[in-house]
């Protein structure tokens, strides 16, 4: 019997392809940058896979913010030392 909902990391990469000719426009530093952003929603799956929102995506953009969010709070508490 296959699975009725597939798995947050296949909805990731459907994702990813959905934007490939996006990457290809980017320059070799940008294309790098796109990368780690959809890096940062992977850290997320299991969390992502639990809620199943209706439209995956805002769950990868949420994702990457609270990954960006963690990013600026330690340069913040760097700065700060």
């Amino acid at each position: 019997m296959g699975r009725t909902v597939p798995t947050f990391t296949n909805l990731i990469d459907a994702e990813i392809a959905s934007w490939s000719k996006f990457r290809r426009g980017l320059r070799k530093e940008d294309q790098d940058a796109f990368d780690e952003i959809f890096r940062a929603a992977r850290k997320h799956l299991a969390e992502n896979f639990y809620t199943m929102r209706p439209v995956p995506f805002e769950s990868v953009i949420i994702s990457i913010l609270v990954e960006q969010q963690k990013a600026l709070k330690r340069l913040t508490a760097n700065s700060k030392q």
